[in-house]
């Protein structure tokens, strides 16, 4: 698995991760590459309950009738495990997008996006359809965060050919 940040055009690195489905079960695996077809937002979130997290994915899930009406699906991604996922979401009322479990940022690692100590940085990833990644921004701060329209336009744009 890659280190670098992944540019703009590449094939986005596949994966498997654990998160929330509605079910008795409760979990299942989300495999990205069933997405394909389909617009993704892969967001990648430092850290369940921190503040500037509760904030950028309320604010997803707020927003989330627009980047669903692009046809896109948002797969939040953090180091936490389910259980931690788990209490976040029903402390904030649910959110619109499963919040998938990468305990040993190996996503994160394939994704570029981890600090010099390991740490999660808040980054953004829009897929097109073909799997490709035609958006991509990495905080340096981690302080803020793409608003839902950013996203929308950067869905607008992988929608349309390359």
């Amino acid at each position: 698995m890659s280190t670098g940040a992944l540019a703009v055009g590449a094939e986005a690195p596949d994966f498997t991760l654990a998160g929330p489905d509605g079910t008795v079960e409760g979990h299942r695996g989300y495999r990205l590459r069933d997405y394909r077809g389909e617009p993704v937002v892969l967001v990648f979130y430092p850290g369940d309950d921190s503040p500037v997290c509760t904030r950028q994915l309320v604010a997803y899930t707020r927003e989330f009738p627009s980047l669903s009406a692009e046809g896109a699906t948002m797969l939040a991604i953090s180091p936490q495990d389910l259980a931690s996922h788990d209490r976040f979401a029903e402390s904030q009322g649910g959110f619109a997008f499963p919040l998938l479990a990468d305990v040993d940022k190996a996503v994160g690692q394939a994704y570029g996006i981890l600090g010099p100590l390991g740490f999660y940085r808040r980054s953004i990833f829009v897929l097109d359809r073909a799997g490709r990644i035609r958006y991509r921004h990495r905080s340096l701060t981690g302080l803020g965060f793409q608003p839902a329209e950013t996203l929308v336009a950067a869905l607008r744009e992988a929608g349309e050919p390359a």
